[in-house]
């Protein structure tokens, strides 16, 4: 009597997706991979409406993180890839501030990708929603959807009915700018009118670039003017002028939280928003604008305290100025972080000698955090301040975050070659 012993081993970990029907190719030698194949589902609402593919069981590679265009667009089509894939997993409005993070750098690498799914893919979410902001006159995050209507509308200029894209947007700051809040900015999430100005560091990355893309648009400075005003409201509360970080907002003022290490709360991600927030700005304002020199103050200035901050690993951690208690990678704020000192670096505002291998360490060390199918790994969930980050966790908005540092990168590398 022959006894036979068998062995199993899984072929998938956490996947989002079902994973059904494996079978072994027949008589496939031990040598041929993949010898288990088996359907992917992406998404299935009845047997007329269903989208599948044919996995198998080959281990895929890591990214290469060299400073060479291909594999570039190559890590950051997968990421992309693999969040359109996976959007209907998302559990957030597709107006919510967290996807309008995820189109603003979704709409950033579709201008220099060959593929026009991207752009399809956005447009098709922006007309199925009429081109509305999300539902909240006055909140700076229901706006952040309007970066990408805002980009989109640039493309269709041309075309007869454009003004359906525009024409939303350019409601809502005009009656927001005619009729201004007299909110203060002590946030406090019981009232909701505390949320109608800029009063959390959050906002100057979801609201202002708005207003100042809206004035190129129109070549009206009222929303400059307005947008100039409000955001410097924010900094004058929020900014710590010897520390040049901002508070998340301010209840996590000095005199009210420290961290374990008695060091200023100062957030990872709420810091990234705002640098990215910036570099927003900076790329809609004339070199001769007078609004200009502001920013690039407040630019330069945090730059240098942001790479101070930076780990030995590349990476940015969920607090800025508390390593030990945050000890694993946070990767949302690194790629803003990324994002922003690239920029920097390809427009001058900062000495390439110095900020280089900033550069250079922070992209190998998000393109480190994709897993093999284009997963975006420890990116901190939705929150207000430094929490613990683990390896599987992703959001939309650290998607959109990786891509706007991708696309840095891009013209980082073809300067540097």
């Amino acid at each position: 009597m022959t006894v036979k012993s068998f062995s199993a081993a899984a072929i998938t970990s956490k996947s989002l997706k079902d994973n059904v029907r494996p079978f072994v190719v027949r008589d496939s030698p031990a040598s041929l991979s993949p010898r288990v194949l088996w359907m992917h589902v992406n998404h299935y609402e009845h047997y007329t409406n269903y989208s599948t593919a044919i996995k198998g069981n080959k281990a895929a590679g890591k990214f290469s993180a060299d400073l060479d265009s291909e594999d570039i667009m190559k890590v950051m089509s997968a990421v992309a890839g693999w969040q359109i894939d996976n959007f209907t997993s998302v559990p957030h409005h597709q107006l919510d501030w967290t996807n309008g993070a995820l189109y603003a750098g979704m709409m950033e690498f579709a201008k220099i990708s060959q593929d026009r799914k991207y752009t399809d893919w956005l447009y098709r979410i922006g007309r199925t929603h009429l081109w509305q902001p999300h539902r909240n006159i006055y909140h700076a995050d229901d706006i952040a959807v309007c970066q990408m209507y805002l980009e989109m509308y640039r493309q269709k200029k041309s075309d007869r009915l454009s003004y359906l894209i525009l024409a939303p947007t350019q409601a809502r700051l005009d009656y927001v700018i005619s009729h201004p809040s007299g909110a203060g900015l002590l946030l406090d999430y019981s009232d909701p009118q505390t949320t109608e100005r800029w009063s959390w560091c959050d906002a100057l990355f979801m609201a202002p670039p708005v207003y100042a893309k809206l004035s190129a648009i129109t070549g009206d400075d009222k929303y400059l003017e307005f947008m100039d005003r409000e955001y410097k409201a924010t900094w004058g509360f929020l900014y710590d002028k010897e520390e040049h970080l901002f508070y998340r907002d301010h209840r996590y003022f000095p005199e009210k939280v420290l961290e374990a290490n008695s060091s200023k709360v100062f957030w990872g991600r709420g810091n990234g928003w705002v640098m990215g927030g910036l570099v927003s700005l900076l790329k809609e304002l004339p070199d001769d604008s007078v609004y200009r020199p502001f920013y690039e103050r407040l630019f330069t200035e945090m730059a240098q305290k942001v790479a101070s901050c930076q780990g030995k690993e590349g990476f940015w951690h969920a607090s800025m100025l508390d390593h030990q208690s945050f000890p694993n990678p946070e990767t949302s704020s690194s790629a803003f972080f990324c994002y922003a000192l690239a920029y920097g670096v390809n427009s001058g505002l900062l000495d390439k000698e110095i900020f280089t291998p900033v550069v250079r360490r922070a992209w190998k060390a998000l393109v480190s955090a994709v897993f093999a199918d284009g997963k975006l790994g420890w990116v901190q969930p939705v929150g207000q301040d430094p929490k613990v980050v683990t390896p599987d966790m992703t959001e939309v908005y650290g998607v959109g975050a990786f891509l706007l540092a991708g696309t840095e990168m891009m013209i980082f590398t073809h300067n540097n070659h």
